[in-house]
């Protein structure tokens, strides 16, 4: 009987602060919200950070469903949806009091869920949060726990790479491209099939080879001429097609995915500056992630004391560029007059939070650790004649509720395929030295 009743699920606080719209995602399955959850939304109604964004959504979307939400029964959700409700705290359970020493939200939660479990044995009554300790203090209770996968990737191998390797080809094809103006139509190659706008081909023969793009708009593909950047040459076929991007203004949306030291921070910067002529301003910002569980209170100094470790790897991708001129080299005083005028802005991702973007080439960097939410907001707020660029290590997660297939640059990336403005390369070989491409690959 219990297989053909809906389930119930049963929310964690984290579930809500990742995704306010996430009622919409249970079907015909009912959702009950614990007491607890409504108590620890209420500390994050006021703020600018997107989970306090996520806390007001959510506590508006809840509010504008009418009807008794304190019911056994709840209230529907929707049409074709199930139902949800509130469901009020009372005395922990023995195995609650018995097992976990402290008192406090998670724990209440995990006593709701169990509740309900025993008092609806004819029905499944699922746990549903992003806490991955919570999933387990929950098993270890014998109630069934999940994550929530509403906006997960189902497969991390099968993320779009951008790029493809295509051999075999015939030398005089390969010619083709360095007879007139590089350009040819991509059915000459019927090795290439169902190619996606903006996907890059290393196309060769034996020691015969090209590297190209293909061109939706008129189904070709088109030989990239091999330029630098402000300096900086790409040293491998990945930077060259990350770099034809990031300088092609036809292409306002770039990501770039790829372990430490692949280049994608450094390149995104030089193509900034080498276009800068197009731009009112160059933004390089960044999410703030402290390690160890440390806010920032923890750090000495004033806030921009604080800021400057989080900081500080963009500043050296920056000098690296600057350190290729000498001090009296026009690059270099332009670099330094752009700082001076604020034309060139390093900054933490919240604090543009509001800005207006127009004419502008804005690299956000690490955008593993944004949440999908976050990475449509940073994105609706571009305007016309804007660049974003997002950069980030897939593997190199430190959100604790975010993961490979969970966070917004995946899921970015995996939305966007295809659409003619948008570009991506993933980049696989280390050039920052051997030792760093060395450690990256095992440990």
């Amino acid at each position: 009987m219990s297989d053909r009743l809906p389930k119930l699920f049963v929310l964690d606080t984290n579930v809500i602060l990742h995704d306010a719209r996430c009622l919409e995602s249970f079907e015909e399955n009912d959702v009950a919200i614990p007491i607890t959850v409504l108590e620890e939304l209420d500390k994050f109604k006021r703020g600018n950070e997107d989970i306090h964004f996520q806390a007001r959504e959510f506590i508006r979307r809840l509010d504008n469903l009418t009807g008794p939400i304190l019911s056994e029964a709840g209230v529907s959700r929707g049409s074709g949806l199930g139902n949800v409700r509130v469901v009020l705290g009372g005395q922990l359970e023995p195995e609650i009091r018995n097992i976990f020493i402290q008192d406090q939200p998670d724990h209440r939660i995990l006593n709701t869920a169990l509740l309900l479990s025993r008092q609806r044995r004819y029905r499944q009554v699922v746990l549903v949060s992003k806490d991955t300790n919570v999933r387990l203090k929950a098993r270890s209770l014998g109630l069934p726990a999940e994550d929530y996968e509403a906006d997960k990737l189902k497969n991390f191998d099968q993320l779009y790479t951008g790029k493809r390797l295509v051999e075999g080809v015939p030398s005089e094809q390969i010619s083709e491209f360095f007879a007139g103006k590089g350009i040819v139509p991509a059915d000459r190659f019927e090795q290439i099939s169902d190619p996606i706008a903006n996907e890059n081909f290393v196309i060769r023969n034996g020691s015969k080879s090209v590297l190209a793009t293909y061109s939706a708009s008129d189904r070709t593909l088109r030989k990239i001429e091999k330029q630098s950047a402000f300096g900086i040459l790409p040293l491998n076929a990945e930077q060259w097609f990350a770099l034809r991007s990031l300088m092609d203004e036809n292409i306002p949306l770039v990501t770039l995915a790829g372990k430490a030291g692949t280049g994608k921070t450094l390149l995104a910067l030089a193509a900034a500056l080498e276009t800068r002529a197009r731009y009112q301003q160059i933004l390089l910002a960044r999410p703030i992630v402290p390690l160890s569980n440390r806010d920032l209170g923890f750090l000495p100094g004033d806030i921009q004391a604080k800021l400057d470790p989080y900081m500080q790897p963009l500043f050296d991708n920056l000098n690296v560029i600057r350190h290729q001129f000498r001090e009296h080299d026009p690059q270099a005083q332009e670099i330094r007059s752009m700082l001076e005028a604020e034309r060139l802005v390093i900054t933490p991702l919240s604090y543009i939070r509001g800005r207006s973007l127009q004419r502008m080439y804005f690299i956000i960097d690490e955008a593993q650790n944004l949440t999908p939410h976050e990475v449509k907001t940073i994105i609706t707020r571009a305007g016309e004649g804007t660049k974003i660029v997002l950069t980030g290590d897939l593997q190199q997660i430190d959100q604790p509720y975010l993961d490979a297939l969970s966070n917004g640059l995946s899921h970015l990336i995996n939305r966007m395929v295809g659409q003619p403005i948008y570009a991506h390369v993933t980049l696989e070989k280390g050039e920052r030295s051997p030792l760093a491409d060395l450690a990256a690959r095992i440990l």
